[in-house]
């Protein structure tokens, strides 16, 4: 059995894993050291069971002991185990049942690593519930953006972050979880895109409106 979610008994292989995802974060911080900025001010990390939400908490807990960036972990609404699990603020994780239907398919996981709730749950500044729209919107703006900036095929899971910080940032409905978060003009953030067009039918339906494909 090789799977990246952890349960009582079951922690070895998962914790391998988290190790391997934890190389992600190590890269792009080499990468934004070598562009002159010597620390991000915000993290925006999406998770399913979050092993690599965890495993990417853990690195920039350790790699920025004395100052570390505010932590922005996002789930999709209707498997939001982790969000529910730091609301009930007992220290114990939460499960989500139901079909868990998203288009983030690969965060549509309802139940908790163990290993890595007690890294998120140390570390982590804020859990956000992101309903479907949200993923939408940043893969659109990532297939999309302004002009000068690099084009990002980014599938549903991968782009949330995106389509969070762009929502935070340009919806006054949503200014007091802007404040909360900090983020500003001056913000330097750091984002993970975890999926390209893993389901190309569905990108174009997303991405495209209801324009047919080729």
């Amino acid at each position: 059995m090789v799977q990246d979610t952890a349960w009582e008994g079951y922690e070895e292989i998962p914790a391998w894993i988290m190790q391997g995802y934890g190389t992600m974060a190590m890269e792009a911080v080499e990468q934004l050291k070598g562009a002159g900025v010597e620390r991000p001010t915000h993290v925006f990390v999406q998770a399913g069971v979050g092993s690599l939400a965890g495993a990417v908490q853990g690195f920039i807990a350790n790699m920025y002991p004395d100052n570390p960036p505010t932590t922005v972990i996002m789930e999709a609404q209707v498997a939001n185990c982790l969000f529910q699990s730091a609301v009930a603020a007992d220290g114990e994780a939460r499960a989500v049942g139901g079909d868990l239907q998203t288009i983030m398919a690969g965060l549509a996981c309802g139940e908790a690593n163990t290993i890595s709730w007690d890294i998120l749950k140390n570390h982590s500044s804020i859990f956000v519930s992101c309903p479907d729209w949200v993923a939408a919107k940043g893969m659109r703006m990532l297939a999309a953006p302004c002009k000068g900036d690099t084009q990002v095929v980014s599938g549903e899971s991968g782009a949330v972050g995106m389509g969070l910080l762009a929502t935070l940032m340009q919806d006054e409905n949503y200014k007091d979880l802007r404040d909360a978060i900090g983020l500003n003009k001056d913000s330097i953030i750091l984002l993970f895109s975890t999926e390209g067009d893993t389901d190309p039918e569905n990108y174009k339906r997303i991405v495209w409106g209801n324009t047919k494909s080729c």
